[in-house]
């Protein structure tokens, strides 16, 4: 399970739609990743990262620090 992307999206005031089409993929899909129901590929872990401008190690929990170095 993932809850840093949960709380990224929510912080960020999206949807899940509104952000699964950002990484183009399916509402469905996303809502998986988002409860840990199915692992996320790690091109997806990047476009997350990418796209909230946090590190993978954030998203993975390897980290508390947010920012990119």
């Amino acid at each position: 399970m993932f809850p840093r992307i949960r709380y990224l999206r929510e912080d960020a005031d999206l949807t899940q739609t509104q952000i699964s089409k950002q990484l183009n993929i399916s509402q469905r899909a996303y809502s998986h990743y988002e409860n840990g129901t199915r692992d996320i590929p790690i091109n997806i872990i990047i476009s997350i990262a990418d796209f909230y401008q946090v590190s993978v190690d954030y998203i993975l929990e390897r980290t508390n620090r947010k920012e990119l170095l």
